[in-house]
């Protein structure tokens, strides 16, 4: 929508200036008319050009997000107007973008624009789970509350995905330094022993032949088998972003070994999480649900949400579909349908989603503990394995000599 700047006069014979989206000048003048302003003039003023590089567009990362929420809700509890809370936390962001952002929102909600309507314009910071909890608590008159919740909301699922990213440092990190290390072996090191070997003019034991003649692939075919893992990894991202491949791969992680009940775990954690605080909020279930699929991160938990959605649509609980779905635990179900019977939805979602968040942290700390022997035997079987193929020949010539 075009930007106007204008100027005009109050009943009071006060000047003011500023900025209003309208479709035309026409209906700048309506709305400051509406707003007892006599406009004096309205010009159109040009969309700055902004370079975008990739890579340094000033991400706005969550945390920006619930310290944004947070800090609003504060001064619209104390009573001050929103354009007044927008004007500034947009004067104090160090966001670039985000600074940018809510300039934008400001403008839109002193052009007349509802805070939720302001915020839509700018999908890709503020999810429809954020505006549509915006607009119910515009519609209620519970803004600051609503505002608060969302923060809430949003450290929950920060806290949840650090978990989920500690837990997958550690091993990614052992498993990445032993392959480099044997490597490192292979195209270094082992090449130094064959020389000394073929002086030995004896037949080498079977381990070490191994290991020279990997050595060799290695170093012959290194780039060709890095192009391919390269490519094959391009191929499963391209693969995954298409509907039946994120269908296909969400399945098999689901039902992976030890690390599929840990997502499951995450999914359940999320999905009563999100639509606990949806309802909580006032959002009609059938939209809270469709907000909720949308934002569940896994295809097959996201076509779960949306077959109970339409199944509720037909006059269906909400319990029946998901026990069908065979996706959510037998106790999530039961304590959805006892919600749903006692009128108390909202707080029960919030009861599973606290308890599947313990269970997220006593699952990370099981597969801490799984994974850390696991990977021991993992480093030294291979690092170690090379080492004592290398060495076997000089222990059978040391053997040989001591005779």
């Amino acid at each position: 929508m075009p930007v106007f700047a204008y100027r005009g006069r109050t009943r009071t014979g006060q000047l003011i200036v500023g900025r209003m989206e309208a479709n035309t000048p026409k209906a700048v003048v309506a709305k400051l008319r509406h707003r007892q302003v006599m406009a004096i003039s309205v010009k159109g003023t040009p969309k700055p050009i902004q370079l975008k590089i990739p890579g340094f567009g000033g991400k706005v990362k969550e945390k920006d997000l619930a310290v944004f929420s947070r800090q609003i809700a504060t001064m619209i509890n104390a009573g001050l107007p929103l354009v007044q809370c927008l004007e500034a936390l947009a004067s104090q962001q160090p966001n670039k973008r985000f600074k940018q952002t809510l300039i934008d929102i400001r403008e839109s909600v002193e052009g007349g624009s509802t805070f939720a309507a302001a915020l839509k314009r700018h999908p890709t910071i503020f999810t429809p789970l954020y505006a549509n909890m915006v607009e119910a608590g515009e519609a209620g008159g519970l803004l600051d509350t609503i505002l608060n919740r969302l923060a809430v909301y949003i450290e929950k699922a920060m806290t949840l995905r650090r978990k989920i990213k500690g837990a997958l440092i550690y091993p990614g990190t052992i498993v990445t330094v032993a392959i480099g290390v044997v490597i490192f072996l292979l195209v270094f090191v082992i090449p130094t022993f064959k020389a000394l070997f073929e002086g030995f003019g004896a037949v080498l034991p079977l381990p070490t032949r191994i290991v020279l003649e990997l050595s060799r692939l290695v170093r012959e075919h290194i780039l060709m088998g890095l192009g391919i893992l390269f490519m094959a990894i391009l191929g499963l991202r391209f693969y995954y972003k298409t509907e039946m491949g994120e269908r296909v791969i969400d399945a098999i992680l689901l039902r992976a070994p030890v690390f599929g009940e840990l997502i499951r775990k995450v999914s359940v954690a999320k999905f009563t999480r999100t639509l606990g605080t949806l309802v909580s909020s006032g959002i009609p279930i059938l939209d809270a649900l469709d907000i909720t699929a949308r934002t569940a991160g896994n295809k097959v938990v996201e076509d779960a949400v949306l077959k109970t959605r339409s199944s509720i649509s037909e006059g269906k609980t909400i319990a029946e579909p998901l026990k069908a779905s065979g996706v959510f635990p037998p106790m999530v179900v039961q304590m959805i349908s006892v919600g749903e019977q006692t009128g108390a939805l909202d707080s029960m979602l919030a009861k599973i989603a606290d308890f599947y968040d313990a269970e997220v942290d006593q699952a990370v700390a099981n597969l801490t503990a799984l994974l850390e022997p696991v990977l021991m035997v993992f480093l030294g079987v291979t690092v170690g394995g090379v080492i004592i193929a290398m060495y076997l020949p000089i222990f059978r010539l040391v053997h040989v000599v001591g005779r």
